[in-house]
């Protein structure tokens, strides 16, 4: 395996399972320092203390909260004195009929999903310009195109999308690149429920051009790829890692 991040840092928000779990792996075994970020301790200590102490360090911490984020860059600048790369990953959903969702429940979804991205950029920004590093948002095909009975996450997802463009236009000229990857099916802890019914399963799979869903590896390769000098020409593209899911019209198959 290369060490295309070797002496750099990452912060990695979600860290403590799925696709942010991977992520913070794959930085590590590509030889970065990664902040791992988490609202739930013993998960993001756990993650941390299997990586090697000299390229790992944990926070817990919500990404929704505004101010938490001067503690997570301060972190990373405190313990290795540079910032190249932020990926906003940590989300989280709701579901059910409009009427039924409350506003509460709203502004949870929303501010996890959509406003952690913004405070987060806002935070690393200034180190970033320094670094010229890059940015990899967690968006979703839920923000490309809609779900029944999904509305703030939907809606978060979407403000993901189209924030990583804004974004990304707003500091190209800082030489520092914004994207974001767009994941489909993942088997994840938030996706468990989907995993036990086998019914559901089978219709997905029937949704999928690959016949199956993802794994949290397989975003963290994209997200390692569109954080690397390997893309250093791409700047404001959402990545579908989605088995094909968004290369259908949505329509069922046809003899």
């Amino acid at each position: 395996m290369g060490k295309r991040f070797e002496g750099k840092v990452a912060i990695v928000t979600g860290a403590g399972s799925g696709i942010g779990e991977a992520t913070a792996r794959a930085f590590v075994a590509e030889g970065a320092g990664v902040v791992l970020v988490d609202s739930v301790e013993e998960k993001v200590r756990d993650v941390a203390d299997s990586l090697p102490t000299a390229q790992a360090l944990w926070l817990q911490a919500d990404v929704a909260d505004a101010d938490a984020w001067q503690t997570v860059v301060d972190a990373a600048i405190d313990r290795w004195d540079r910032l190249d790369v932020l990926v906003n990953n940590a989300g989280t959903f709701t579901s059910g009929d409009i009427t039924d969702i409350s506003p509460d429940e709203w502004r949870r979804v929303v501010e996890t999903d959509l406003s952690s991205v913004f405070y987060g950029t806002r935070a690393a920004l200034p180190f970033l310009r320094e670094t010229r590093g890059s940015i990899v948002n967690t968006s979703s095909v839920s923000g490309e195109a809609a779900d029944w009975r999904m509305s703030p996450y939907n809606a978060a997802k979407g403000g993901v999308s189209n924030f990583t463009k804004a974004a990304a236009l707003d500091n190209g000229g800082f030489g520092v690149r914004v994207n974001a990857v767009a994941p489909g099916l993942i088997w994840t802890d938030l996706t468990q429920s989907q995993a036990e019914d086998e019914e559901l399963k089978r219709e997905f799979s029937e949704r999928i051009a690959l016949g199956r869903g993802g794994r949290s590896e397989e975003v963290a390769a994209a997200v390692l790829f569109l954080a690397s000098d390997e893309a250093s020409f791409i700047t404001g593209a959402i990545l579908p890692v989605d088995g094909g899911t968004m290369a259908s019209n949505g329509q069922p198959a046809q003899a």
